[in-house]
């Protein structure tokens, strides 16, 4: 037991160490919001260029469905490099080859333009498979409206698929939050870089380790159950 607290004195107290884990949380945190953002801008963007080709596929004539047909290869090229490589080694090529010349100050936004990124890819499959799930009669009645396939698109399919696959989305969350642990691979101070400079310092992985494993775990948790309050909201919001 002496050694245990003698350990974690030297783990959080001893030189302000805990500073590590606390400027570590601030990056996770921070690649993992904006990661997100860019994925979820470049996943629903993906998913409406297919879904609008996939809905075209009668429609062999014009301009317009060449131009789409384009744009729909574009997006599989897309998804099939990005999903079909490792996040850890995109990570190292957008910073070690594409930004090689930006300065280390860049190094977080760099870090979530990479898992940006790779999340979009997972993000557009998701996506996709929620538009599908709207019945198709919901798009025809936004037609029978007066609507256009890009309204159609934004006030009617899109809000319906997004509450199915909430839960999915969130998953991709949690997972981003844990891939966001191979940006000290680049040299970004995360949560787990923080927990190898501390280790570095007391030559002891015991507690440092432990550390980063139980918050790690309480910001899924915090993740999982903002997202029971959110399904319970828009089942309660269902029924009035």
């Amino acid at each position: 037991m002496d050694w245990f607290l003698d350990q974690l004195w030297q783990t959080f107290v001893e030189d302000n160490r805990w500073r590590y884990f606390a400027s570590g949380i601030a990056a996770t945190l921070e690649v993992t919001v904006l990661a997100l953002i860019l994925g979820t801008i470049i996943g629903v963007l993906v998913a409406v260029v297919r879904s609008a080709h996939d809905s075209q596929r009668g429609n062999k004539k014009g301009l317009g469905h060449v131009v789409l047909g384009v744009l729909d290869w574009l997006c599989k090229l897309y998804l099939t490099v990005i999903r079909g490589t490792p996040s850890t080694v995109q990570l190292l090529i957008m910073w070690f080859i594409v930004f090689q010349w930006v300065d280390s100050d860049y190094m977080l936004l760099v870090a979530a333009l990479s898992f940006g990124i790779n999340s979009g890819a997972y993000v557009a499959e998701i996506v996709r498979s929620g538009i599908m799930s709207v019945d198709q009669g919901q798009s025809e009645a936004g037609r029978s409206l007066g609507l256009n396939y890009a309204q159609t698109m934004q006030y009617i399919v899109v809000p319906q698929a997004i509450k199915n696959i909430l839960p999915a989305l969130v998953n991709e969350l949690i997972t981003l939050l844990k891939e966001t642990s191979v940006c000290g691979f680049i040299g970004l101070t995360d949560l787990t870089k923080g927990a190898m400079i501390v280790q570095s310092r007391t030559y002891s992985p015991v507690v440092p380790y432990l550390a980063i494993a139980v918050l790690y775990l309480v910001m899924v948790l915090a993740i999982s159950s903002l997202l029971g309050l959110l399904e319970r909201r828009l089942r309660a919001s269902d029924k009035r």
